[in-house]
This record gives structure tokens, sequence and C-alpha cells, in this order.
């Protein structure tokens, strides 16, 4: 777990209610449409605690699953992945207190499949709890791991 000034919960559950607004030209073009929705860290935590064991989320599969809950053409992917860190790193500020995790948040990969080294554990922890599911891990060195699905 990474510090922080602030606790990771705190950031969590900072009352931020979810935003469509029009995206930059460049993202609108990219992603294919003018409503960007930016969701919140606990919309984020909420839409991971549904991926069922022994599956894995993309990153672009949960901006859309996002974006459709809320009609938007598509769900801000910087701010997505803010709020992803956010949420990992509070489910894990809860297990350092002895608490169970109920976030499967290492269950969540970049699209190209390779572990982010900025959330918990550096892809380490990620890497180790995708095999606890069954995934191959593909590990290059020791900070380069990649899902083979």
């Amino acid at each position: 777990m990474k510090k922080s000034a602030t606790p990771w919960q705190d950031k969590l559950h900072k009352n931020q209610p979810p935003v469509i607004k029009e995206g930059p030209e460049k993202w609108n073009i990219r992603f294919g449409g003018p409503r960007m929705l930016i969701a919140s860290p606990e919309l984020v935590y909420e839409k991971i605690k549904t991926i069922p064991k022994g599956e894995v989320m993309t990153m672009k599969e949960l901006r859309a699953r996002l974006a459709e809950d809320f009609d938007a053409d598509y769900t801000c992917p910087l701010t997505t992945g803010i709020f992803l860190r956010i949420a990992a790193e509070a489910a894990e500020e809860m297990t350092t207190a002895g608490n169970r995790p109920e976030l499967p948040w290492w269950r969540v990969i970049p699209d190209d499949h390779r572990l982010n080294n900025r959330l918990p554990g550096n892809g380490v922890l990620q890497a180790g709890r995708l095999r606890d599911e069954g995934f191959r891990i593909e590990t290059k060195d020791m900070t380069t791991f990649r899902v083979l699905l």
C-alpha cells in the first residue's frame, strides 16, 4: 500500500457525484461521442465488486460499462485510472486494518493485459492474486507482468 497524507478510505468516500460533460474533441473522436462520464471512486468500486472470481475486466470494458449505466458515450480514461487506484488502495488499507477485502481490484487489467505497477504491490500482488484464481501470468522481469488469456 502506498502512503498518502489522506487515508484512502476518505478519498474513496469523498462526496463526488458523477458528472457528464463534453469531453475533449480528440477523445470524442477516439471514443465515439461528446458525452463523457466522469465517474467517482465509489462508482468504480461498486462496478469492480461485480467481477466474478475467475474473470477479469479490462479498463476499456470497465469504462464502457460505467458509460452505459449513465447513457454517456464514454467514460474518462484518466479519472477512471485514478479512481481504480483509489479503490484498490482503500481495499488494501482495509486489509491492513484486519478486515477482509471485499473488492477484487486485481481483476481489473489494462487493455494490453500488462499489470499496472501503480496499483498496490507494484504488479506483484496483483499477479499473485490472479495466479491464485487460476490465471497464467507471464513474467518478463520482477516488474513486468502480463495476464495470458
